[in-house]
């Protein structure tokens, strides 16, 4: 069981690490250019993508994107309860 924990806790910190480095990239500039900046942006906005439509919906934020903290809260929440399974 421990290395099932171990597993889920790595799997759950790469997509954390992913999603902030996302944030990251959003501060500096958009640089589609960039390789690097596109599998970020292909490998978390399946991610974000209900996260923004739900934000959408309630019409909280206005202009900003709340969804990266709203997606890393629940990953949080879902991985500790997942960990206690």
């Amino acid at each position: 069981m421990n290395a099932i924990n171990q597993t889920v806790a790595y799997f759950f910190q790469l997509i954390y690490l992913f999603v902030m480095i996302r944030i990251i990239l959003s501060w500096v500039g958009r640089g589609f250019d960039n390789q690097f900046t596109r599998i970020i942006y292909q490998l978390t906005e399946p991610l974000l993508a209900p996260f923004r439509n739900l934000q959408h919906r309630l019409g909280v934020g206005g202009q900003l994107d709340f969804s990266p903290i709203m997606l890393l809260l629940t990953l949080q929440f879902i991985s500790s309860f997942i960990r206690k399974l």
